[in-house]
């Protein structure tokens, strides 16, 4: 099958004719099972996953657009391209006016190489929002076992937090590339050690927090102030 995200998106797509200007969309592979040509509503709704009442609504929010062939509803490869950047951005929990915030912002990328790192800023931003959502939800949760185990525990409820030693210069530059999603791989890159000794490093900052894993760890050290 033709490969839909190699095609060069400075051709017109549509059913009206030329555009003014190149357009350019993050990279973002389209469905394996999208059409060639002009793609009949039924088709859209399949590749993508989603109800025909989601497309109408898209539709009304002026982030695709539909045109007609005879009494057939059709969508252009661009149509399908922005569809496919949309479906990424919701799956990722993004409110549909920042969407449609950011395709707008697209409209103005001047190559593909801007409009990819429009994306990944898109992407960088609802990153820190979850990061965020966790630590309040984090600090919820502690409140809530804080209250519930307040008379057996006294006051030793208020340190659940707090890392059983201090942290090293390293442990907090190694938390904070934790905080970025980096794997040991590249945080060791990143450290100047082995990957192995990087892993050691992480188990060693997630036992000082008495976490689970690293996202609990990494919740506790934003909650404390100690990264942002």
């Amino acid at each position: 099958m033709k490969d839909h995200s190699a095609r060069s998106l400075d051709r017109d797509e549509t059913l009206g004719g030329n555009r003014s200007r190149e357009r350019f969309l993050p990279a973002v592979k389209l469905p394996d099972d999208l059409p060639e040509g002009p793609v009949a509503i039924a088709d859209m709704a399949n590749a993508f996953g989603v109800t025909h009442r989601t497309l109408h609504f898209y539709e009304e929010k002026h982030l695709i657009k539909a045109g007609r062939m005879g009494l057939m509803r059709v969508y252009s490869l661009e149509d399908a391209r922005r569809m496919a950047v949309i479906t990424l951005a919701r799956e990722v929990g993004m409110p549909i006016a920042v969407i449609q915030d950011m395709m707008a912002e697209l409209e103005k990328a001047e190559s593909q190489q801007e409009a990819d790192d429009m994306f990944t800023e898109a992407l960088m931003i609802r990153k820190r929002e979850l990061i965020s959502s966790l630590s309040t939800v984090h600090r919820q949760m502690q409140q809530i076992t804080h209250l519930l185990d307040r008379e057996e525990d006294g006051d030793e409820a208020g340190n659940d937090n707090a890392p059983e030693h201090s942290l090293s210069d390293m442990e907090i530059q190694c938390l904070e590339l934790m905080a970025e999603g980096l794997t040991p791989s590249r945080m060791a890159r990143g450290l100047g050690m082995e990957p192995d000794e990087a892993q050691a490093f992480e188990n060693q900052i997630i036992r000082k927090f008495s976490a689970n894993n690293r996202f609990q760890a990494v919740a506790k050290a934003v909650l404390l102030g100690i990264i942002k």
